[in-house]
C-alpha cells in the first residue's frame, strides 16, 4: 500500500487519521517537530522531523509518501488570544504550510495529493436573511478569517506540481479534545452552561467523519479545490447542549452564561463562542461523501455514550 504523510498527526484528528490509515494497510509518516523518544509500537508508523522554525526536514522520508495531510497549526483554542498567541496561531499555519510546499515541491517526487486543513472562521459570521455559507463565499475581515485566507493562499502553490484539496474544518466533536468534553464536564452536577443566548449556530461534525472526509479525498481523484467540513445538520448552541442533556437520565438546568461575562473570560477568543456560523456540506456531499453521523443527537451519544 501507498505511504502517507501527515503533519499534526498527534493531534486530535490527526490521530483518527492515521488510525483509519493504518487499518487499511497503509504506511504513515508523521513529520513532527518534535520526535518522540521511543520508537512507536506499530512497524508501519514512521515519525520524520519537520520543523518550519529551523528549516528542518527529513528529505529522504518525503521522497517515500505518496500523499500528504497537513493539519498541524497551534491550537486555536488552546490559550486566549494575546498578540504573541496570535501570532503564533498565524505563523505556525502560514510560514508552516509555505515551508511544506517548498519541501514538497524539491522532496517529494512521488507525492500526488495533499490535503490540507483550513477552518470555517474563513466566514465570520451568519448574515441576516442570508443561505449557508458555501465554499464559494468571501472570507471575513477579523483575526480568524485573515488567518484562514493566509493559510490557504500558502497552500494554494502546492496545486501547481500536485492535487490540492482543502477542508476548511467546523466544531469538531470527540470525546479526546475539542468542546465536547468541556461542555460534559458538569453532566455528574446535571448542570450544563449555554453561553450567551444560545441561539447562535453551530456547524459541527463528529470527528470520525472528518477523518473519513480527509480519506474520502485522499481516494477519490476528482476531488480538488475547496470543502466545507461540517454535518449537514447545523445547530444552535442550545440545541448542542441539549443533545448532551440527553446522554443522562434525570432533569438538567442549563443556565444562560451573558455574553459579556464570556468576554471578560476569554477576550477577543469570545466571538468563536458567541458568533452564529451555518455552513454548508453540500459540495462535499456532491462528490459521494456519506456521513455516519448527519445529526448531532446521534453523534454526541455515540461520543458520550449514553447510559
Amino acid at each position: 500500500m501507498d505511504t502517507i504523510g501527515i503533519t499534526g498527526g498527534t493531534g486530535l484528528v490527526g490521530r483518527q487519521i492515521v488510525t483509519m490509515l493504518r487499518a487499511r494497510g497503509h504506511r504513515v509518516v508523521i513529520f513532527t517537530r518534535r520526535l518522540p523518544i521511543h520508537p512507536p509500537a506499530d512497524a508501519m508508523v514512521q515519525y520524520a522531523l519537520w520543523d518550519y522554525v529551523s528549516g528542518k526536514c527529513d528529505t529522504n522520508a518525503l521522497a517515500s509518501i505518496s500523499a500528504m495531510i497537513h493539519l498541524a497549526g497551534e491550537p486555536v483554542a488552546a490559550r486566549r488570544w494575546t498578540p504573541a498567541q496570535k501570532a503564533l496561531i498565524l505563523d505556525s499555519r502560514v510560514r508552516g504550510t509555505s515551508f511544506l510546499a517548498e519541501m514538497l515541491a524539491r522532496h517529494a517526487p512521488h507525492c500526488h495529493t495533499v490535503i490540507t486543513a483550513s477552518a470555517i472562521g474563513y466566514y465570520g459570521p451568519d448574515v441576516v436573511n442570508a443561505a449557508a455559507f458555501t465554499e464559494d463565499d468571501p472570507a471575513y475581515n477579523d483575526f480568524l478569517a485573515s488567518t484562514c485566507m493566509q493559510w490557504e493562499t500558502a497552500a494554494a502553490a502546492m496545486a501547481e506540481f500536485t492535487r490540492l484539496v482543502t477542508i476548511r474544518i467546523g466544531i469538531v466533536l470527540a470525546k479526546e479534545g475539542g468542546a465536547l468534553p468541556r461542555l460534559a464536564a458538569t453532566l455528574p452536577l446535571h448542570v450544563l452552561p449555554v453561553p450567551g443566548n444560545g441561539r447562535q449556530i453551530v456547524s459541527w461534525i463528529h470527528v470520525q467523519d472528518l477523518a473519513r472526509m480527509f480519506i474520502h479525498a485522499l481516494d477519490d481523484h476528482k476531488v480538488s479545490g475547496v470543502y466545507n467540513g461540517v454535518a449537514p445538520h447545523p445547530v444552535s448552541f442550545s440545541e448542542l447542549v441539549r443533545a448532551v442533556s440527553h446522554t443522562r437520565s434525570g432533569p438538567f438546568w442549563m443556565p444562560h452564561v451573558p455574553a459579556v461575562a464570556i468576554r471578560l473570560a476569554m477576550g477577543e477568543m469570545s466571538v468563536e463562542v458567541l458568533k452564529s456560523c451555518t455552513v454548508s456540506s453540500a459540495a462535499i456531499v456532491s462528490k459521494g461523501f456519506s456521513f455516519r453521523f448527519p445529526l448531532v443527537t446521534d453523534a454526541v451519544k455515540d461520543i458520550l455514550h449514553a447510559d
